[in-house]
């Protein structure tokens, strides 16, 4: 069975989007453990609202991610029409077909993008691993990576790294739901 991974920027008070949907505060300066993680996946999921935004920085930059090899990518929407060639678009039944996507042969499936997605994915106990990019700032309001939720999640540290720019890199095993 293949591991999904929930691996994104984080503001230390912990959001993944400023109060406008920006992004600017992600630093960008150095690899932070990308080149290995890439090594890992095969393919990306990612939700219809960081979808576009991608879509759009891949249209001016040629990838999504600068130095990610070519990965297969599952777009959950029910209201978009169409995507990037190769791309597969998951309009009804998401839950169901994670679950198939993640039975199939391959390597580990980067949870890319999307606050509704990750948390929906983290309700029916799909989600394998957490890996956040801790950013050293306070963004006091914005997009929250979790919502609030009635049960507690279960984790287990699996790696940490500090870096010399204040980013803390944090690798967690989600190890159960509703301890």
């Amino acid at each position: 069975m293949r591991n999904l991974v929930v691996a994104l920027a984080v503001s230390l008070d912990g959001f993944i989007e400023g109060p406008h949907g920006e992004y600017d505060w992600c630093f960008t300066d150095q690899d932070y453990g990308l080149h290995e993680f890439f090594l890992r996946i095969d393919a990306v999921f990612i939700g219809r609202k960081s979808y576009e935004v991608a879509r759009e920085y891949r249209d001016h930059n040629g990838r999504l991610v600068p130095g990610m090899p070519p990965v297969t990518e599952y777009v959950f929407s029910s209201t978009l029409q169409s995507a990037n060639e190769g791309a597969v678009i998951i309009a009804t039944d998401a839950v169901a077909e994670v679950r198939k996507i993640k039975a199939l042969p391959g390597k580990d499936i980067w949870l890319y993008g999307g606050a509704v997605l990750t948390n929906a994915l983290l309700r029916e106990g799909l989600v394998d691993e957490i890996w956040m990019a801790v950013h050293p700032i306070l963004l006091g309001s914005g997009k929250p990576l979790f919502e609030p939720r009635s049960q507690r999640i279960g984790l287990t540290l699996l790696e940490n790294k500090t870096y010399e720019t204040g980013l803390v890199s944090l690798r967690y095993k989600v190890n159960n739901h509703g301890l």
